[in-house]
């Protein structure tokens, strides 16, 4: 039987809401004065970004929370969305040194949503970008974290910068590809907003390739970057796979960012082949949605799955299943729709290789599949409109980590379809890194560290220094000091 959706409307809006609420001004204090504040802490090193966390966690202690966000944005303009799905645990809260005392780390992530949940719920304006341009143009391909990145970044360096984005919003993974119970497609567009507002323009519905050439934007730009991404997911090959209930695991997760949770079709028995992150969103959302059973296959054993241990007891906890040591050999079909998979048992011989168990095969009932074997590089897409490009040998673009410059030397690169696939976050520091090798190729000027500003009043109206510190205006949410 075809699968339909499964919950009303308040049940859906209720089982899909966010894991982990705002923190209450005296919860965010508490934890706020629990930090040590380091000198040299190894969170800020953990940071992909850079974030200056004890500066910011310090700010929320003495009250100043416009100047807790600016200084977050100021080194990463997606810092609302990164303290919702950045693996903490694995990075700035994984480092911190209160692991070192037996206690547990602070909660850098909760604190860091509560300071730029502010600068939102206020609708803020923290960041301005120098008056003076420097007549200098940036196009930028592809709207997620990285281009968004990249561009906050050219544009508080004083350069002009445009993304094209082929979809109809900006974002990326951030408005379509991430669980809709860690961040909403409205959380992503108030960032993409932030981006706007720093004089970035967006145009969306283009796609680089087809409705415009690199050719074209050369003429028009002093530089390109390519924030492309990855393309779709590594097909499974096998019998029955075609059947109209098999879907991508990134296909399933955005219906439920452009259609209301409730009228979104999931399966009562859904099995999502894979075990990374992504495979424990699907399964997770597929069991916040309604399905009876919602079950991860898994070709290796639990100890080799590529997803974080938080996000693996986040899905066991919502009740998801998991079958280790399995893979799908057919898709089982009756009257043309999907009823199950036959499995086969595997193991890992003596040489470390996974083979498939002869004689081993076996059978269980599902409605639904959801592939989640990870995604493929866009290789063709690359040659065909960035062909003097390198690209490596496993089709990601090749550039220089610290700079983001490709072969073709106004050409940057960064995200996804430069690193293989990894964090927002990473996408984030990767696009400013870019942001300041452009800015090098214009200026020969080298940046290190983060921007400096300096307050309005205190140094005068205008502008000091390189050209890289910026006025900060002062409003009724900040108190007298930064």
């Amino acid at each position: 039987m075809p699968i339909t959706s499964l919950l009303d409307p308040d049940t859906a809006a209720r089982n899909m809401a966010e894991i982990e609420p705002q923190y209450s001004p005296q919860e965010a204090l508490v934890e706020a004065h629990r930090c040590l504040f380091c000198f040299d802490a190894p969170c800020i090193k953990a940071c992909p970004t850079g974030i200056d966390i004890p500066g910011f966690i310090k700010k929320i202690a003495s009250h100043n929370l416009t100047g807790s966000a600016r200084t977050i944005l100021s080194s990463n303009i997606l810092g609302g969305s990164c303290a919702r799905v950045c693996p903490t645990s694995v990075l700035c809260e994984g480092a911190c040194v209160m692991l070192d005392r037996d206690e547990k780390p602070i909660k850098i992530g909760r604190l860091q949503r509560y300071a730029t949940d502010h600068v939102f719920d206020n609708d803020l304006q923290v960041l301005h970008p120098p008056e003076q341009k420097s007549g200098k143009r940036v196009a930028l391909i592809g709207g997620g974290p990285a281009s968004l990145g990249c561009a906050a970044e050219l544009a508080l360096l004083g350069h002009d910068a445009v993304i094209f984005e082929r979809k109809p919003e900006a974002g990326g993974l951030n408005t379509y590809g991430i669980a809709y119970y860690k961040l909403t497609p409205e959380m992503s567009l108030k960032e993409v907003e932030l981006v706007k507002r720093l004089g970035v323009e967006i145009r969306t519905g283009v796609d680089v390739g087809t409705d415009i050439t690199v050719a074209e934007l050369e003429k028009e730009f002093d530089a390109i970057f390519l924030g492309v991404g990855l393309g779709h997911t590594y097909r499974l090959d096998i019998p029955g796979e075609d059947l109209p209930e098999v879907f991508e695991a990134l296909a399933f997760i955005e219906d439920l960012h452009v259609n209301p949770l409730h009228e979104v079709a999931v399966g009562k028995r859904v099995a999502v082949i894979g075990c990374g992150n992504t495979a424990i969103d699907a399964v997770t959302q597929a069991k916040r949605l309604g399905a009876e059973h919602s079950v991860i296959i898994y070709r290796r054993g639990e100890r080799d799955m590529p997803a974080y241990l938080y996000e693996y007891g986040l899905a066991k906890r919502d009740g998801a299943e998991f079958i280790f040591n399995a893979v799908p050999v057919e898709v089982l079909e009756k009257d043309g729709h999907v009823c199950g998979l036959k499995l086969a048992r595997t193991k890992v011989d003596d040489n470390g290789k996974l083979q498939v168990i002869a004689g081993s095969e076996f059978e269980l009932p599902f409605d639904m599949v959801i592939k989640a074997l990870g995604q493929e590089k866009m290789t063709d897409m690359l040659k065909s409109i960035v062909p003097d490009v390198n690209l490596t040998r496993n089709g990601c673009i090749e550039r220089d980590a610290a700079t983001g410059q490709t072969n073709v030397p106004h050409i940057f690169a960064g995200g996804d379809g430069a690193n293989g696939g990894s964090e927002v976050v990473n996408a984030v520091g990767e696009g400013k890194k870019a942001a300041r090798g452009i800015h090098r190729l214009f200026t020969n000027e080298a940046i290190e560290g983060p921007i400096q500003w300096t307050r309005m009043g205190v140094v005068g109206d205008k502008p000091v220094g390189s050209g890289l510190d910026h006025p900060i205006r002062v409003d009724e949410h900040e108190t007298a000091f930064i």
